[in-house]
């Protein structure tokens, strides 16, 4: 595949607690990623992006890391990490990590070191410390909010019980934020970016890449809200500062000391304007788009999303990306089987009944917004469960829930708990075969029916689409550019690439003529030549 195999590669993310379960704790774990290579290899899929897997209390899904350079002794050990590296690589598959550089866990040992030291001091100068406001300091520093609810800062209290300084935490409290303006803390993160490249890491995904780089100097500041927001001059006190690019141009020479080089992706919420700098080949490499996860089963819009990201990616001197589903969302399958403005956060809340969702649409769509996504010059980043067409588990009950979205919003946000209900294997057992104890999240019994035992060798089922889907497209790979064809109706879109490789998507309901060629995949049975409503098709000319 070469030094470049990130620019168009196929990435198959895998939340580890909800893969595959080897030691029947309820938890899927490295060794059950292991055991479920060659299912990968089959699927055909380039890379495996590994969601933390550090030592970690789940305060936030494993976003709350202890130990960056450990594996959380309940999914296995270092040595079951290095197995999965080489089992991987023996089959051609390379192994992405998360990296969480905004903040550690409340647990880890720098912060506890800082705990016990006295304000001003050096280890409490690895994270951000402030005293209070208003009478004795019992006010925050500033009015900034947490991203799960509630204020952004939690007081502590000294040995004797007395009120003490203020920490920072953009997200759950028990993810203290570090300051970045420590050199240290660059040392300690570049120690860990070599750590797991000696280990044969070939990439690293970056958490909250935007907000790393922070302007405390006035901590009083008010800021805004949303992403949408922030500022082009990249003068948010929080946000997608300038400064950050720095960091990452450092982190860049350690991806380039090794041969092939390292690459990265950013998980980078900035101004869609400004998100190409984080891309650049002096930096990580790419960074995710998630404009197509946002948009509306639209045609127009498709098209417009595909033509911004194509040309931030040549701006960038990267390849674009393109995402449908991940951990922190609700599966598109669901999301494009309810009405358009369907606000999901209230869906949820209702258990999925407060609005009729349309299943039987929700995966035609899908369907056919896979192939739409796979034929688009780039990396293609695939959610574990998307290729069996798992609808969202929209009625998990309430004491179930672990996601921290659920207990800061004082449970009027269910959060994303949903999306991360353990993978169905097989049609038989407690846990569709997933694991021989309890899954930690209940899986709906309707999952039996689409295991993957159910799908595989079925002609039509979604597994196979996705499997023949990949094998085709490497087959027909080539430069990363394309060209739009005339279709002759609103709501189709005919896309071609280098070589004649054709991809037609009908939005619409009514069915359209394709063009002359030789089919090579679709999304739905196509009648008479004729490309049923809302599915794609691929074909060579």
């Amino acid at each position: 595949m070469g030094a470049t195999w990130w620019r168009q590669a196929v990435v198959y993310q895998v939340y580890p607690r909800s893969f595959a379960d080897s030691d029947g704790d309820g938890l899927g774990d490295i060794p059950g990623v292991t055991s479920r290579v060659g299912y990968l290899a089959e699927l055909g899929v380039d890379a495996i992006w590994l969601s933390p897997f550090y030592p970690s209390a789940l305060a936030d899904g494993g976003y709350d890391v202890d130990d960056y350079r450990d594996v959380a002794p309940e999914l296995g050990t270092l040595t079951d990490f290095d197995a999965l590296v080489g089992a991987a690589h023996a089959v051609g598959i390379k192994i992405i990590v998360d990296i969480v550089p905004n903040h550690t866990s409340n647990r880890h040992a720098w912060f506890l070191e800082a705990l016990a030291s006295a304000p001003g001091s050096a280890a409490r100068n690895r994270y951000v410390f402030r005293d209070g406001t208003g009478v004795d300091g019992s006010l925050p520093p500033s009015d900034w909010q947490s991203h799960f609810g509630g204020p952004a800062w939690t007081r502590l209290t000294d040995a004797d019980g007395n009120p003490e300084q203020w920490y920072l935490h953009l997200f759950a409290p028990e993810q203290p934020d570090l300051n970045w303006d420590n050199r240290e803390v660059h040392e300690e993160f570049l120690t860990t970016l070599r750590f797991w490249a000696d280990r044969g890491v070939d990439g690293y995904r970056v958490d909250v890449a935007h907000a790393l780089a922070k302007d405390l100097s006035d901590p009083l500041r008010s800021k805004p809200e949303t992403p949408g927001e922030l500022p082009l001059d990249g003068s948010d006190p929080l946000f997608d500062r300038n400064e950050v690019h720095e960091i990452y141009a450092e982190w860049r020479q350690v991806f380039d000391s090794y041969d092939p080089p390292r690459t990265a992706v950013a998980e980078a919420f900035s101004a869609p304007e400004r998100r190409a700098l984080y891309a650049r080949p002096t930096e990580l490499g790419q960074a995710f788009n998630f404009d197509l996860l946002k948009a509306d089963f639209d045609a127009a819009e498709f098209r417009e999303v595909v033509e911004f990201c194509l040309a931030q990616a040549a701006e960038a001197g990267s390849s674009s990306t393109w995402v449908l589903s991940n951990h922190d969302v609700v599966r598109h399958a669901s999301r494009y089987g309810l009405p358009t403005g369907t606000d999901l956060d209230d869906w949820l809340m209702t258990d999925g009944l407060g609005t009729i969702l349309d299943e039987e649409q929700g995966l035609r769509r899908a369907r056919a917004a896979v192939l739409f996504m796979l034929a688009l010059p780039g990396s293609a980043y695939l959610y574990q469960g998307e290729e069996l067409g798992l609808q969202e588990v929209a009625d998990l009950p309430a004491g179930a829930l672990q996601d921290p979205i659920w207990l800061r919003t004082q449970h009027t946000k269910k959060g994303r708990d949903g999306a991360r209900v353990p993978l169905p294997w097989t049609e038989e057992g407690a846990t569709y075969g997933f694991g021989s104890g309890n899954a930690w999240l209940p899986q709906p019994a309707a999952w039996s029916r689409v295991a993957v035992d159910q799908q595989d060798g079925v002609g039509g089922s979604t597994l196979e689409l996705y499997r023949d889907a990949l094998r085709i497209r490497r087959e027909l790979q080539t430069d990363e550019t394309l060209d739009w064809i005339d279709a002759g109706r609103d709501d189709v879109v005919h896309l071609v690439r280098p070589g004649g490789w054709h991809c037609v998507t009908n939005f619409g309901t009514e069915p359209y003529a394709l063009p002359a060629g030789e089919v090579r995949v679709a999304s739905a049975e196509l009648v008479d030549g004729q490309l049923p409503g809302e599915s794609s098709a691929w074909f060579t000319a």
